[in-house]
């Protein structure tokens, strides 16, 4: 059993939000449950039950009243509230519990100075965007296009857009032209609204160019507008959009599988998918996670570092419909070092710290001591994603952040715009366990034969329905790609893959995508504890691992890529040192064939590792056709392995 690190109060059902819908439950629909997996297995088994009581407790407004919650569970095709008509933007600007003049957007960057918004100046800020969209014919199914970062004029373009039943759909300004363009003549936005530039630490981006290539690239567009983000003189275009109106703020009802919003698959291999989510699904899925799991309500103040082309932005900025502020930040994470977003969460009063796995590890592996250098005693809660926290990082929160936080290391995909599995205030923190499944979300380990198991390695998959899988993907008029991504493989149930082991108690541990599973003599390993062990040295900054199969039938090679600091060589002493922490820490299996050296790992631009394009290189795919350089932060990269490959014959 892994070490415990932090156990709920006893009197915990008292003064969280889970507690409280718990005690609701029990008044209002004679529902008591002694546990949470208790709860959860209800959630699972009842769905149209459990969705049904998260509609009432958080008293969705619906213009027109749903016919039936749940009624067809079939996947795909699973309909959620036929009839229902609502509205995602009046529920975030619903804002329950929070007074006007209270701040509900708190903004720090380093391109500019502080901008907060108060709970009515965000209300007004949407009603003047809404009116400016509306004067460029903006209406019902048209497409509204954000090229800009995590600033409080993406949250009000989205919010106006949402408003008008209008889709939206965002780009970081750091990605290029081309990744840009490969999503957007997809779904062919009729307005564009971008940023001139920004700062990035101390340095100043210029995006004039990109602008202008993507407005070219997209004959669709009927407007460009433009917001002057790194020279604020040039704020022309976006203060017209915005500019003072006596149109009232109103919303259109639309129905629950309205488009919300497009997403976007990380591309790597391929165009980026366009993945559709919907007004109700994102409505409900966001009011349970950041409500019941998160525990986020009035008085919180929610930060998650994010850019706007990952999916953790949609999901921060659902924060205000639970009540909580939203800290938004835009800038380099290390700049002018590591300790800059802990001084931020002091400054900004943030009682919940969202951040990625490699960021938290990367505090640890520098020595930082976050509690020492800014007041965090505001802090209830740390949440980590985007790849596996290994038990290191755990303790390395409970002993360099506090004592007191519940840290929730959690995962799930820009496919459902959520976490599936993650922490609850209910259950204790246990150093490398993901603490539970999400309520609503009946998730299972598969065996290779289709059977669920416990407490063993298998395919993560979804078995029941949930609001928030996607309406579709944009132009998928028949839903075959939609099927054959997520449904291929196990008819009627959600593939996700992830490996994943799932204990008795529903705790789990994600060890690696499936599809860069390494197979060593019949047995699977998970790539995260590699990189925990590897990356726990103090000269290796990054690494990936590689399985490449004999076609022949035999052992096949396992393959390390190491990124060493900078003075470090690889040598013989280096290479002993990592095979014997390997063979040590976890098992003569991991200790890998052959050590190389690399410059850099190829990672996404949301700054996920790829291990996928790596084995196509080796195995001789071309660079060109083994990854989409658009997806890349750094495609550079790729050319390292290429140089192995030949090198290698």
């Amino acid at each position: 059993m892994a070490k415990v690190l932090w156990r709920p109060p006893a009197d915990v059902l008292d003064h969280t939000r889970i507690g409280a819908f718990m005690r609701w439950l029990g008044a209002e629909r004679g529902k008591a449950f002694g546990d949470y997996q208790a709860l959860w297995q209800w959630s699972v088994d009842e769905p149209a039950e459990f969705w049904g009581a998260i509609w009432d407790y958080f008293e969705v407004v619906t213009h027109a009243e749903p016919t039936a919650t749940l009624a067809d569970a079939r996947m795909p095709g699973a309909r959620w509230f036929p009839g229902a008509r609502i509205n995602y933007a009046e529920h975030v600007l619903r804002m329950p519990g929070v007074a006007d003049d209270e701040p509900i957007v708190i903004a720090r960057s380093q391109t500019r100075g502080p901008v907060d918004l108060t709970a009515v100046e965000l209300r007004d800020q949407v009603r003047r965007a809404r009116a400016g969209l509306r004067r460029l014919g903006v209406g019902p199914g048209d497409l509204v296009a954000a090229y800009a970062p995590n600033i409080p004029e993406t949250f009000v373009l989205l919010l106006a857009a949402a408003s008008l039943g209008a889709i939206f759909s965002s780009c970081a300004p750091e990605f290029g032209t081309r990744s840009v363009v490969d999503r957007w003549q997809q779904i062919e936005p009729k307005v564009l609204v971008a940023v001139d530039g920004y700062r990035y630490g101390d340095k100043a981006i210029d995006r004039a160019g990109e602008v202008e290539a993507i407005r070219q690239a997209l004959p669709s567009l009927e407007h460009v507008v433009r917001i002057g983000y790194l020279d604020p003189a040039a704020n022309g275009e976006w203060a017209e959009l915005t500019a003072d109106t006596d149109e009232p703020l109103a919303f259109e009802a639309v129905p629950f599988e309205h488009p919300l919003y497009v997403l976007y698959s990380s591309g790597t291999t391929g165009l980026p998918k366009p993945i559709v989510h919907g007004h109700g699904g994102i409505l409900l899925e966001h009011l349970k996670m950041l409500a019941l799991h998160h525990d986020l309500g009035p008085g919180d103040r929610f930060f998650w570092f994010t850019t706007t082309g990952w999916m953790m932005w949609n999901y921060l900025v659902s924060g205000p419909a639970v009540g909580s502020a939203i800290v938004l930040v835009d800038g380099n994470p290390a700049h002018p070092d590591l300790g800059w977003l802990w001084r931020v969460a002091q400054e900004t009063g943030t009682t919940y710290f969202g951040t990625s796995a490699p960021f938290l590890l990367s505090c640890r592996k520098a020595g930082l001591v976050p509690r020492e250098l800014a007041d965090l005693s505001r802090l209830r809660g740390v949440g980590s994603t985007g790849a596996p926290l290994p038990p290191e990082g755990f303790e390395w929160v409970y002993e360099a952040v506090s004592e007191n936080v519940l840290l929730a290391s959690a995962s799930g995909g820009t496919d459902v715009c959520t976490a599936f599995v993650g922490g609850v205030p209910l259950l204790p923190v246990r150093a490398g366990e993901i603490a539970c499944r999400a309520l609503g979300a009946r998730i299972e380990a598969f065996a290779a034969d289709a059977t669920p198991v416990v407490g063993e390695l298998g395919e993560l998959v979804i078995t029941a329905p949930m609001p928030s899988m996607p309406v579709g993907f944009w132009g998928d008029e028949d839903g075959s790609r939609y099927a054959e991504a997520y449904f291929g493989v196990y008819p009627g149930v959600w593939r996700h893959g992830d490996w994943i082991t799932i204990d008795e108690s529903g705790a789990c541990v994600i060890t690696g995508r499936s599809d860069a599973t390494l197979n060593r003599g019949g047995v699977r390993l998970g790539t995260s504890e590699f990189y925990s062990v590897v990356e726990g040295l103090d000269e290796v900054v990054d690494s990936v691992v590689v399985h490449l199969e004999d076609p022949e039938g035999g052992a096949g090679e396992l393959l390390l890529f190491v990124v060493l600091r900078e003075g470090v060589a690889l040598d013989d002493a280096m290479r002993a040192r990592i095979a014997r922490e390997l063979r040590t820490a976890l098992s003569p299996r991991h200790v890998p064939d052959q050590v190389f050296q690399v410059d850099a790992v190829p990672r996404t631009l949301s700054g996920k590792k790829l291990e996928v394009p790596v084995k196509r290189i080796l195995t001789g795919t071309p660079i060109d056709r083994a990854a989409a350089k658009g997806a890349l932060a750094n495609p550079e990269s790729l050319r390292y392995f290429a140089d192995i490959r030949a090198a290698r014959g």
